[in-house]
């Protein structure tokens, strides 16, 4: 993680009324844009320039003219649009927002992994950090895997991560055997086969929707697999009225809003006792801290320019091949 300035502090500044009317008019002021995942709070996505998943939002960085960047969402996401945009004031409302997934591939364990195994290519999810695309060779994203697998020479050899999940299911998909990374989301890997079976006998005629980050027990219940944007076009077009969803419910909030005649239920975590199928760094970004990220022009994320450099070529490969 990467970055020079503090995170924003609530004790230090005045919040305003009406923080919706305040934030538009620092955008207006700075030329920013706000850039936010799907699973960012309904009140954040409602005030956002763009909203998307990882390939739409890399799109969205790529060919924007601001001059500001507010990314609500985690920080590689942050950082991906920082090396997309390396003249760009690029912030991240809260430092704290990581990853579970970009936590679990260290960039000094990945560098040996990859040492072990020459003459691979390398393809990263996007869900990792600055350091782990810097060693890449390409780019993907849950939207896009298994297309861009598809274009690799099938006597090419591949090293896949971090998430061993969806490296899983892209072998599935493409008939390729690939070198995976075991990582993991903490979200996707919460999912309760056992209660997500419940439910769809409590609600027959709903159909089970998940993200390829879940585990094998769950996927093998969907009707349907593919990217938070797949997701969230096929629950418009499929004559189903209900939807058990499996991915982190913020996407839930443009599901109601784009199909408001229809059903859509969370699907439920392992555990009993929290909303274990939010993600709790997503969930830090609010949006008193996306005002103070604007007013204070902080924290922002920097980068040394030999990873910044290193790790733009595999995202603007990806960015061709998709």
């Amino acid at each position: 993680m990467f970055t020079t300035a503090p995170a924003p502090n609530f004790t230090q500044t005045r919040l305003p009324n009406d923080l919706f009317a305040a934030i538009n008019a620092l955008k207006q002021e700075l030329n920013a844009v706000i850039l936010a995942h799907y699973y960012q709070d309904s009140e954040i996505q409602d005030i956002a320039d763009f909203i998307g998943d990882s390939l739409e939002l890399a799109r969205k960085a790529a060919n924007t003219s601001a001059d500001v960047i507010v990314f609500a969402g985690v920080h590689f996401m942050a950082e991906t649009a920082k090396i997309l945009n390396p003249d760009k004031l690029v912030l991240l409302p809260d430092l704290n927002a990581g990853c579970s997934l970009a936590d679990s591939c260290p960039p000094e364990a990945f560098a040996a992994f990859k040492a072990d195994r020459p003459g691979h290519l390398v393809i990263s999810y996007i869900n990792c950090t600055a350091a782990i695309k810097a060693m890449s060779d390409i780019i993907c994203t849950s939207s896009n895997a298994v297309k861009i697998v598809n274009q690799i020479p099938k006597n090419q050899p591949i090293i896949f991560g971090p998430d061993r999940n969806l490296g899983r299911y892209v072998m599935e998909q493409t008939g390729r055997n690939m070198e995976i990374w075991q990582g993991a989301c903490i979200v996707h890997e919460n999912f309760s086969e056992k209660k997500i079976v419940q439910l769809k006998i409590e609600n027959p005629e709903a159909e089970i929707i998940a993200h390829p980050e879940c585990e094998p027990p769950v996927l093998r219940h969907a009707n349907y697999i593919g990217s938070t944007t797949a997701l969230l076009k096929y629950s418009q077009t499929s004559s189903s009225q209900a939807f058990i969803v499996a991915t982190e419910p913020g996407i839930i909030h443009q599901m109601e809003k784009q199909a408001p005649h229809k059903r859509f239920i969370p699907a439920p975590s392992t555990n009993n006792n929290c909303a274990c199928n939010e993600c709790p760094h997503m969930r830090l970004n609010t949006l008193e801290k996306l005002y103070l990220s604007l007013k204070n022009q902080t924290p922002e994320i920097t980068m040394p320019l030999d990873i910044q450099l290193a790790a733009l070529q595999p995202i603007e490969r990806m960015l061709e091949m998709s």
